[in-house]
């Protein structure tokens, strides 16, 4: 094999050469890196300004309509009536008349308390009554005729005052037993446990056969009003002065109940009363919304979303949220001229719902605003507004 040229190797090694051909290998990468970025630029300026000449923007227009003011609030189901149906006598339970989870009745008989003990002793004071009014009976006709006696000195003055304090004493008697009789007939009647309200009772806590005793803890089962029922809900305490001041004027505010995930509307109801004081832990206050709650849609101890229509602000200026901008001086919107550029106004707004919000000052009924591809523009820019077919149908998805 042959040996390499030894005057090549050396001309390679030769520092001025290295440094020549590094200095060449440079100056090439940047020329190739300015003329990419040089073309990337002008796509992006080609891009940017289409044949018309401006930015490509959304707009809507604003217009006049009603706004309704609905505070959305969390809230809990909350039944009217909730008893725990409870025994007033013991004894043993000998009929389980209602099933679990049954709908009753004001009134409806749900249990027997065996009655028999109390029967016999209302037996035994009925007949203690009786006889100690046949001896009332014969105190008094006794006492009639010392009465007469003493008229004619016929009977001794203390005598005749005795007998009369004997039928006072006799008719104390009287009014005891009496006393007696009502209360085992009382107790015979509540042996026959009833429903003191309509609802649907729950899970039962005492089984047939069981000795059931007055005032027990967990009594018979629970029983819960659900027609109608109640959601309680609080609003901040900021809001409180024009609730208060609405329902002082419409008596009652009407609210709309949503699932937990405020996807779907429940039901719908009033709002007729507030708390009697704030919350000054969370600075808020109670509300209760009363539903009739036909489909038992809301259950006790539910979360829902509860609605509150508050009141509906007629003829007001409507935009767009989305086309609010923050800057120095505070909100602004851009308004499409009529030769196709925005001019930035400062707007003051009000109450907002949705995408929705009310305009206080600042434009006009009848201004197109832009709601996207806000973020080069500035005063005086030019645009591409869509046309009229697309504008027109961008404003009815709006409304």
């Amino acid at each position: 094999m042959s040996k390499p040229n030894s005057s090549f190797h050396s001309v390679l090694r030769s520092p001025r050469i290295i440094r020549q051909v590094v200095m060449t290998g440079v100056f090439g990468i940047g020329v190739l890196a300015a003329t990419t970025s040089l073309t990337s630029l002008g796509a992006r300026a080609a891009g940017a300004n289409p044949a018309q000449g401006g930015q490509p923007v959304g707009v809507e227009t604003v217009s006049k309509g009603d706004m309704p003011y609905i505070l959305s609030e969390l809230g809990t189901v909350v039944p009217i009536a909730t008893v725990t149906v409870q025994s007033r006598v013991d004894g043993y339970l000998t009929q389980v008349l209602f099933t679990e989870g049954q709908e009753v009745k004001e009134g409806d008989l749900l249990a027997v308390i065996d009655p028999r003990p109390y029967e016999a002793q209302l037996k035994q004071y009925e007949g203690q009554l009786a006889a100690d009014t046949a001896q009332l009976e014969e105190a008094k006709i006794d006492d009639a005729r010392y009465q007469k006696l003493l008229k004619h000195d016929s009977v001794d003055a203390q005598t005749a005052l005795d007998q009369h304090y004997k039928v006072q004493q006799l008719t104390g008697t009287v009014k005891y037993d009496q006393g007696l009789v009502d209360t085992y007939r009382l107790d015979i009647e509540y042996c026959h446990i009833k429903a003191p309200v309509s609802g649907r009772i729950g899970i039962r806590a005492v089984d047939k056969g069981n000795y059931f005793v007055a005032g027990q803890t967990d009594g018979l089962a629970t029983l819960t009003q659900m027609k109608p029922i109640s959601v309680i809900f609080t609003v901040p305490q900021d809001k409180l002065g024009l609730i208060w001041k609405r329902l002082r004027q419409v008596k009652e505010l009407p609210v709309e109940a949503w699932d937990s995930a405020d996807s779907a509307k429940l039901t719908t109801g009033k709002v007729s009363s507030l708390d009697s004081e704030i919350d000054t832990s969370t600075g808020t206050v109670r509300l209760r919304a009363i539903f009739d709650n036909p489909d038992e849609d809301l259950f006790p101890n539910q979360f829902v979303n509860a609605h509150l229509m508050v009141d509906t602000e007629q003829g007001v200026l409507l935009a767009p949220t989305s086309a609010l901008q923050t800057g120095p001086n505070g909100t602004f919107v851009y308004v499409v001229q009529s030769n196709n550029t925005v001019s930035a106004k400062t707007v003051k707004t009000g109450i907002s719902q949705g995408s929705t919000v009310v305009i206080t000052s600042g434009i006009n009924a009848g201004d197109r605003v832009v709601t996207s591809g806000v973020d080069r523009l500035h005063d005086g820019a030019k645009v591409t507004v869509p046309d009229s077919t697309s504008a027109g149908t961008t404003d009815k998805a709006a409304k």
